[in-house]
C-alpha cells in the first residue's frame, strides 16, 4: 500500500522539479525496485563466493556492526509498519494518529515472527504463503481494476507499460535525486547484508546467471506489476476501501511478519541466542521485548534508520580496504564458487 502514500509527491512537479525525467509509476518502481535487487545479487554473490576466502565479517568488531545493523533493520520494518497503520486502517482512528489498537497490531506481528524465527521450516512456510497469497491479491485487484466503469485491459497494458520510462533513466536512480531518495537508498543499504548472508544459504547448486535471475528479474516482475495496479486505482480514481483495503492490510503484515522472522533468525544465529541454548519461551520472551523496545525508540526519534544505512556503507568500504590490503590474491584467484550443491532441505529439519 506504500506506493498509493507517494504517487501524488512524485506527481507534484512544482513542489519536487526534480521527478520530472519520467512519470510517477517509474518513479515509485526506481524507489523500490530493480537495481535494489541488482545489489542484493551483488551481496548475495560475496556471502556466496568471496566471504569465504576472505573472512571479513568474521572479524570481531565487524560481527558486532553487523549485528547491530541486523537488529536495527528488524526494529524499523516494525516501526514502519506501526508509523503507517493510521493511514492504512483510518476506520480504526482518525487516520492520522497512533492508538492503542496499532501498537497491539505491531505486537502480535513481532510476537509471530519471533515465533515462527523458531524453526526455518515456519520461516519456509510464510515465506511462500506471503507470495502466494500476494501473487492473489494482484490478480483479484487487476480483475477488479479491468472490470470496473472506467477499466479495460488496453488500459493496464498502457498502464503497464509506463514501467519502460524507468529502464530509459536508470542511471538517474544510482545517486539520490533529493533528501527521500537518499533516505530510500540508506534503507536498501540495510537490508543488504542481511538478505546477503540469508539467502546465500539456500542458494546451493545455482550457477551465477540462475542467481541473478532468481534475485533480480523475478522479484522485479510482480513488484512492477503490483505498482502498476495500484497506480491505475490512483490515476483513475477507483476506491480501494472495504475488501480491497483489508485484504491489502492483511498481505502486508504478512510480508512484515516474513521481514521480521528471518531478520529474528539471522542476528540470533550470529550471536548464539537460539532456541537450543536458551530454551524456546525465554528465546521467545527475549526477542519479543526486545524489539518491542527498540520499535518504540524508533517511534520517539531515538534511533534513525540513515544511522544504520550509513554503518552498511561504511562496511562495504573498509571491506574493500581490508580485501584490497590482505585478501587480493586469494580473491584474485577465485575461478568459480567450488563444488556444487543443492538445497538438502533435509539438513534445514535437522537445524531445527
Amino acid at each position: 500500500m506504500f506506493p498509493l502514500t507517494e504517487f501524488g509527491g512524485y506527481a507534484d512537479l512544482q513542489a519536487s522539479p526534480e521527478y520530472g525525467f519520467a512519470n510517477p509509476l517509474a518513479i515509485e518502481f526506481g524507489f523500490w525496485g530493480f537495481l535494489i535487487w541488482a545489489f542484493y545479487f551483488l551481496t548475495c554473490f560475496y556471502f556466496c563466493v568471496i566471504e569465504p576466502k576472505v573472512g571479513f565479517f568474521e572479524l570481531p568488531l565487524v560481527k558486532v556492526i553487523n549485528n547491530i545493523v541486523i537488529i536495527g533493520t528488524c526494529a524499523f520494518t516494525a516501526y514502519l509498519l506501526l508509523a503507517n497503520l493510521p493511514w492504512y486502517l483510518p476506520e480504526v482512528g482518525d487516520g492520522e494518529t497512533i492508538v492503542a489498537s496499532f501498537y497491539l497490531i505491531v505486537f502480535i506481528a513481532i510476537a509471530i515472527a519471533v515465533y515462527s524465527s523458531t524453526s526455518l521450516r515456519y520461516v519456509r512456510f510464510l515465506s511462500v504463503s506471503t507470495t502466494i497469497l500476494f501473487l492473489g491479491l494482484i490478480a483479484v485487484m487487476c480483475l477488479g481494476a479491468m472490470t470496473s466503469a472506467e477499466g479495460s485491459a488496453g488500459e493496464m497494458v498502457k498502464t503497464v507499460a509506463l514501467l519502460g520510462s524507468y529502464f530509459g533513466n536508470i542511471h538517474q536512480f544510482v545517486l539520490p535525486l533529493n533528501d527521500y531518495h537518499e533516505f530510500y537508498l540508506l534503507w536498501w543499504f540495510s537490508w543488504s547484508i542481511m538478505i546477503g548472508q540469508f539467502t546465500s544459504r539456500f542458494v546451493g547448486g545455482l550457477t551465477t546467471w540462475q542467481l541473478l535471475a532468481a534475485m533480480l528479474v523475478i522479484p522485479s516482475i510482480p513488484v512492477g506489476i503490483w505498482f502498476s495496479v495500484l497506480y491505475y486505482y490512483h490515476s483513475n480514481g477507483l476506491e480501494t476501501t472495504g475488501f480491497y483495503n483489508l485484504a491489502m492490510v492483511f498481505v502486508g503484515i504478512t510480508f512484515v511478519i516474513n521481514s521480521l522472522d528471518s531478520l529474528i533468525r539471522l542476528y540470533t544465529d550470529n550471536l548464539n541466542l537460539t532456541v537450543a541454548r536458551f530454551g524456546k519461551w525465554t528465546y521467545i520472551l527475549g526477542n519479543i521485548a526486545a524489539m518491542s523496545v527498540l520499535t518504540l525508540l524508533f517511534k520517539l526519534d531515538f534511533l534513525e534508520i540513515q544511522w544504520v544505512g550509513a554503518l552498511v556503507v561504511g562496511l562495504f568500504f573498509a571491506c574493500f580496504g581490508y580485501i584490497v590490503l590482505t585478501k587480493l590474491k586469494p580473491v584474485m584467484q577465485i575461478k568459480a564458487s567450488g563444488e556444487k550443491e543443492s538445497v538438502d532441505y533435509g539438513k534445514i529439519e535437522m537445524a531445527n
